[in-house]
């Protein structure tokens, strides 16, 4: 009705690039627009770039040894830090509907703060190194320590990769001002970011 078209209006006037509609893209890479995510209607403008990095989020999603619940908290852990809306709360979409525990997700913001959670010392050591990687561009040995007592060199490289690309993405969509679609408000009303 009415006010999906004015939401839909109200994007196309606070995006800093032209909110493309699935008609202006070219039908080889019109499976990428998908539901239209407003991700999607910006990184489309260079489909060869939308679709690397579609494919590199199937892989993490589908092929990747890497567990869920440790790829989302080390997501969300950049998404939080970087203060990434967009990431974030579709982030705690993905996470919520994988199966992980609310209570994890919550424990994020503890981590970061510096107090104690209920996490395990893998599930923190993953935290702590999204968090340098993000601030300090690397992870102290102590840290890469405990991800390697845990982690084979597959694990590794797929995690530390994950943390350096969702490092760039929240820069990306952040330099981008890409904006949360309405239906993914709740989600940052309950997980909610550091003001």
């Amino acid at each position: 009705g009415p006010p999906m078209k004015q939401s839909r209006q109200m994007e196309e006037a606070m995006s800093r690039l032209h909110m493309l509609e699935k008609s202006e893209v070219a039908p080889e890479f019109q499976d990428i627009f998908g539901a239209g995510m407003n991700v999607h209607r910006q990184t489309l403008h260079s489909p060869k770039v939308a679709r690397l990095s579609r494919d590199l989020g199937l892989y993490f999603r589908n092929q990747s040894r890497l567990d869920l619940r440790l790829r989302e908290l080390a997501i969300l852990q950049v998404a939080y830090s970087a203060r990434s809306p967009y990431e974030y709360s579709h982030h705690i979409k993905i996470a919520l509907d994988g199966g992980v525990d609310a209570k994890d997700l919550l424990a994020i913001a503890a981590e970061t703060s510096g107090q104690a959670s209920h996490l395990d010392a893998l599930s923190r050591a993953v935290l702590t190194a999204a968090r340098q990687m993000l601030e300090k561009g690397e992870v102290a040995p102590d840290v890469f320590a405990t991800l390697k007592q845990e982690l084979d060199n597959e694990l590794m490289v797929d995690l530390l990769f994950l943390i350096g690309f969702y490092c760039g993405f929240v820069r990306f969509t952040g330099a981008l001002e890409v904006q949360v679609e309405e239906s993914y408000k709740p989600f940052l009303e309950a997980f909610p970011l550091p003001s």
